[in-house]
């Protein structure tokens, strides 16, 4: 049978509310009696019933982190980030990825509020207000991570996309580029639909300027290679001069397309550039321009949110990250 409080009690010579006080509010206790329990727990290998605290309490100190890809390095640098900030306020990160399905997402919404979470972070694709006001009212809180918020009461936190759209267009313009395509997924995502817009914006600024935008089923390597063979496989005549990519994975398949069928450089016949900067588009084939957000810094401001006191918003700025696919020679 596992060991109960009551055992440590008993072991220790103290009464149950004494370990209970140890467990959970040690300063009550004295030096001698907090080490006769501690003692006994070690002796009998007691493990606190945390399931039966939440109980108590109302609450876990689980947070739950809904993402539309946790194979996306972004939101891997993000959860990390969210990580490092819940765990110096006691609290665990527990990471759900919906891969952009509404139904998969409205059941970790489901999970999480049956199991009576601290509160949740979400990037949602598709969800209905009315679910997460829903789940607020029966005591979760939750955050918007990476998605602006329509609402006052909402706490957000996000990057403003549209400006991140315009910067990697803009630099195209700046390097002479007039025949510009954009690669990107469903607008129905809201960060695809801003950073498209960007891209609008700048174009309209520039006489002779056009944007191409050329749909992707996800947003993935494969579907950036698969958009690497559909422009390489054109008539010279045909191609876009510059190519923005509205993540990283794109234009990194896109890259990688380029480079094995050997028939387009980089960037010297098509300038690529992609958005989120993760880790490894640094080391890439062709280093890769980006624009960068600051994942870590979404995550763990999220967490700051969820603690704080009333609805809060905070929007990042993007910043241009110039590399070698759309300069030559730069690093």
């Amino acid at each position: 049978m596992p060991v109960s409080i009551r055992d440590v009690a008993l072991r220790a010579g103290v009464s149950v509310g004494t370990v209970s006080n140890v467990l959970n509010r040690p300063d009550k206790v004295s030096e001698t009696a907090t080490l006769r329990v501690l003692t006994a727990i070690n002796e009998l290998g007691f493990v606190r019933n945390d399931a039966a605290r939440q109980l108590r309490a109302g609450r876990s100190r689980t947070i739950g982190l809904i993402v539309l890809d946790s194979g996306n390095p972004f939101f891997a640098d993000l959860a990390r980030g969210a990580q490092a900030r819940a765990t110096e306020a006691g609290l665990v990160i527990m990471v759900a990825s919906t891969d952009g399905d509404a139904d998969r997402e409205h059941a970790y919404l489901d999970l999480f509020e049956e199991q009576r979470a601290f509160g949740v972070l979400i990037s949602p694709h598709d969800v209905d207000p009315g679910r997460l006001e829903q789940l607020r009212s029966h005591g979760v809180p939750y955050v918007l991570v990476d998605k602006g918020a329509n609402e006052p009461a909402v706490s957000s936190v996000t990057v403003d996309d549209v400006a991140g759209g315009r910067l990697a267009v803009q630099h195209l313009l700046r390097l002479g580029h007039r025949r510009i395509a954009v690669v990107g997924g469903a607008e129905s995502i809201s960060q695809v639909a801003d950073r498209l817009l960007g891209a609008r914006q700048s174009i309209a600024q520039v006489p002779g300027a056009s944007l191409e935008e050329i749909a992707t089923a996800e947003l993935s390597v494969l579907a950036g290679r698969e958009a690497g063979r559909d422009v390489a496989a054109r008539l010279r005549a045909d191609r876009p001069h510059a190519v923005f990519c509205v993540n990283d994975l794109l234009a990194v398949g896109m890259l990688q397309a380029f480079s094995l069928l050997g028939d387009v450089r980089v960037p010297e016949d098509i300038a690529l550039i992609g958005y989120d900067d993760i880790a490894f588009a640094a080391s890439t084939v062709v280093p890769l321009s980006s624009i960068r957000q600051p994942s870590a810094l979404i995550g763990a401001t999220a967490v700051d949110l969820l603690l704080a006191e009333g609805p809060k918003h905070v929007l990042f700025q993007p910043e241009l990250v110039v590399r070698a696919s759309t300069v030559r020679g730069a690093p």
